[in-house]
């Protein structure tokens, strides 16, 4: 008796020491961009051999109106080769603007030959950016081919009031792009929609309820950590900030919400580690090759 007694103690101790995480999103930010070039197949595929559970990415939308996987609206100087083999400066990255240009001319553009001096071991393949309908026919046969589990995926609208029509549909008609995409693919319950922008938020929600929704938090949007119900006007499934925001408290407080937070992007595994104490729901990471659950795990 004196023993049960005994390890029940024990058990209440590490109980309260470790957080219990009942199912941990790791997820690959852009596919696994450190290894990877971004937001590719490859990179989707890639991702999924190392074990993440759910593949984040951007969408942005075509001058044709077909949904293209991209982080940005344009083709950025970091990553982008010319039809012609030269690069783009800095400063004029914002004029190869993806919202006028039809999909079959973005496909002559490579975005995974040059290289990327934030991420020096990113593998370098000749890759142009890809139609989110193409990506998830690819990742569901891969799937089904290699008897994989299930993944999920994150995909961000990339919204913005100040460039509606000019890099970007109207917030209601980009949404409805994306979910005519989901919705055919019948991916939906598999799908979070993720965005800055409230206004996307408040329509996925108003015309697509079933669709888990995650808002995206940044360094400079601290002040909403605590108001963002009544900013958006009802609860998101998940909240997502930067990773430098997240407090112990912050994650027992959303708990007691019964919302989920899983922060951005997490490259440190000492970092990773001290928000898995914290008991964050996931992490999103541009290196699931070495920050994953295992790793992260361990004390």
């Amino acid at each position: 008796m004196r023993f049960i007694v005994l390890f029940s103690a024990v058990l209440i101790f590490i109980s309260c020491q470790f957080p219990v995480h009942q199912k941990f999103d790791l997820q690959g930010h852009r596919g696994c961009r450190g290894i990877m070039p971004e937001n590719t197949i490859p990179a989707m595929l890639k991702a999924i051999g190392l074990n993440v559970s759910t593949l984040e990415m951007d969408v942005v939308v075509s001058a044709d109106k077909q949904v293209v996987v991209s982080h940005e609206p344009f083709f950025s100087h970091e990553i982008t080769t010319l039809p012609s083999g030269d690069t783009i400066e800095a400063k004029n990255e914002w004029a190869y603007n993806i919202f006028r240009m039809s999909f079959d001319s973005l496909q002559k553009y490579d975005v995974g030959l040059k290289p990327n001096p934030r991420f020096p071991y990113q593998q370098k393949i000749k890759v142009s950016k890809p139609l989110l309908s193409d990506l998830v026919d690819t990742v569901e046969s891969f799937l089904r081919n290699t008897n994989h589990r299930p993944v999920n995926y994150n995909i961000e609208i990339k919204s913005l009031d100040s460039s509606d029509h000019l890099y970007h549909p109207a917030p209601e008609e980009y949404v409805d792009l994306v979910m005519r995409i989901i919705i055919d693919k019948k991916i939906a319950d598999r799908v979070i929609i993720q965005s800055f922008d409230i206004r996307s938020l408040q329509i996925m929600h108003q015309k697509y309820p079933t669709i888990k929704l995650s808002y995206l938090i940044g360094d400079r949007d601290k002040p909403l950590l605590h108001s963002f119900t009544s900013l958006l006007g009802f609860q998101p499934a998940i909240l997502s900030p930067d990773y430098s925001l997240v407090t112990k408290q912050l994650t027992d407080s959303l708990h007691g919400q019964n919302v989920q937070i899983i922060p951005w992007t997490v490259n440190d595994i000492e970092a990773a580690k001290k928000l898995y104490l914290a008991g964050v729901d996931g992490i999103i990471t541009d290196f699931p090759d070495r920050i994953n659950l295992e790793s992260i795990s361990s004390h």
